[in-house]
């Protein structure tokens, strides 16, 4: 039997307590999951002025550390709180933390965040032998993380190679390639990273800039991405956002694991919001038929049960594809689908929207804003989702639609491919539906090979039970990181 073994999460982001984009749950969910498979996993983060730690409990206060920079000692105070069962460390800096966001504020991200950063990296490998826990594997997560690989093997395993930290192995988990953390050079020297790491090819350099997430590619044991046919994408030119000759000089230390879904949040078994609960096992979808009735009464859309319903959920702008579904808007409807616009936007997006509402009335419906319980409910009722971000691999939409039978509809180069099979392509495994050409018209294409098979109810019957079936359960995406860190710890083990 494998010993357990010691995890150090690190992450600007933790669903509970402070939460800006889906790295949040992600960091969460793989957390508990890992914790559930008795896995000693700790979780560290920034004390930021967002941090709720009113669900931390009683705060224990660690002691504080001195990190060095340009000369000056910079104070990090260590917090100590139970989340459950999961330890949570909070570092904590007056200046660089405490009275700020994680990212930015409303003008933007802060132009310091290099230092913030690269402050909080030192700080969290120091604090492994202030709090006595020796890790086996670095789980960094995203741009912010990045220099952690790198000052691990300047300051322990070149430096101090019998420390115990030094035995450890990182695992660099990239959810938004396109956010790299890239600053100017002149802010090297004063980060303590030596020129030949910036000019070395295998260095932190890219586009004369010093880049936190090239960084983290370089220098991590293992890299990982959102799945297997994503980790061999961004090797291919133009897909891996600058980053391509890194990714293929490391291929074979890239892994791809598809995240789960948090069951207890979305489960159709169980889930409490919805009129009648269903199962992938039931022989006719009873179920979603009295979810789909409830949804069109609930938003009073008045087409009937034989009308596909179609939606999406998130920002209405371009990063999101939003300017293609509003291009293609009337057309859609004038095909007979019933739309579903949840989300927000510019008031200028938010006036169309409602004048599109009013022409339409009784097939369209705009929710401005998010709404949890209407959120559920479009799961339960709808039978398409419209996610046609130019990319977007750590979008959990996909896979919450597929666990309540909502089909999906991507483009077909977002880091979505391999986990929503195209079904236009291979009936026999597909599980949504893709389109080719990032334009109105190319996702109305898209729509319209949906639309064909929805009208064959045998067909969309089988494709949507072949949705109900997926396993996207962190039990299971757990079992894969454990994999890769197994992967780590083997590449330790060679290395002494």
């Amino acid at each position: 039997m494998e010993r357990l073994l010691r995890i150090a999460l690190i992450t600007p982001e933790f669903s509970s307590l402070v939460r800006r984009t889906n790295l949040a749950g992600v960091a969460e969910s793989l957390a508990r999951a890992l914790r559930a498979g008795r896995q000693d996993v700790r979780v560290f983060l920034p004390r930021t002025r967002d941090v709720n730690t009113d669900v931390l409990g009683q705060l224990i206060d660690r002691g504080s550390l001195g990190i060095r920079s340009d000369g000056r000692s910079h104070p990090f105070r260590i917090l100590e709180g139970k989340l459950g069962v999961l330890r949570i460390y909070l570092l904590e800096h007056a200046r660089f933390f405490l009275t700020r966001h994680p990212y930015g504020g409303e003008e933007g991200p802060y132009p310091d965040n290099w230092q913030r950063y690269s402050l909080f990296s030192r700080a969290v490998l120091a604090s492994f032998e202030h709090l006595g826990f020796h890790p086996d594997i670095l789980h960094c997560m995203d741009w912010t993380t990045g220099m952690i690989p790198l000052y691990h093997q300047l300051e322990y395993v070149e430096k101090s190679p019998e420390h115990p930290t030094s035995h450890a192995g990182s695992y660099f988990a990239i959810h938004n390639l396109a956010m790299q953390g890239a600053f100017e050079r002149e802010v090297l020297p004063h980060m303590g990273i030596p020129l030949p790491y910036f000019r070395a090819i295998d260095g932190v350099e890219l586009g004369g800039k010093v880049n936190f997430l090239k960084a983290g590619a370089e220098f991590a044991t293992i890299i990982g991405t959102h799945s297997p046919g994503h980790a061999l994408k961004i090797q291919e030119k133009d897909r891996g956002y600058g980053l391509e000759e890194s990714f293929q000089r490391r291929r074979k230390e890239l892994v791809g694991i598809t995240n789960g879904i948090d069951y207890q949040a979305w489960n159709p078994e169980i889930d409490p919001v919805l009129p009648a609960n269903f199962r992938p096992s039931d022989k006719e979808p009873v179920g979603k038929k009295k979810c789909k009735a409830t949804l069109q009464a609930a938003l009073k859309l008045d087409n009937g049960p034989r009308t596909p319903i179609a939606c999406t959920i998130g920002r209405w702008d371009a990063d999101s594809g939003f300017d293609l579904v509003a291009e293609v808007l009337t057309e859609i409807l004038e095909r007979n689908v019933e739309l579903i616009v949840m989300g927000q936007g510019s008031p200028e997006i938010s006036q169309r929207l409602t004048t599109w509402e009013g022409a339409f009335v009784g097939r369209m419906r705009v929710i401005d804003g998010y709404d949890a319980k209407t959120a559920h409910l479009m799961m339960g009722g709808a039978d398409l989702l419209l996610l046609p971000s130019h990319y977007q691999p750590s979008n959990p939409l996909y896979a919450i639609a597929m666990r309540y039978g909502v089909v999906p509809v991507v483009y077909s180069r977002s880091g979505l491919e391999d986990t929503v099979v195209d079904y236009t392509l291979d009936k026999r495994h597909g599980t949504g539906f893709h389109f080719h050409s990032y334009t109105g018209a190319g996702l109305m294409e898209g729509i319209s090979e949906a639309i064909k098979t929805y009208r064959d109810a045998a067909k969309w019957r089988l494709l949507v039970k072949r949705c109900l079936n997926q396993d996207f359960s962190w039990e299971a995406t757990a079992s894969e990181y454990l994999k890769a860190y197994r992967r780590v710890t083997r590449r330790v083990k060679a290395r002494v």
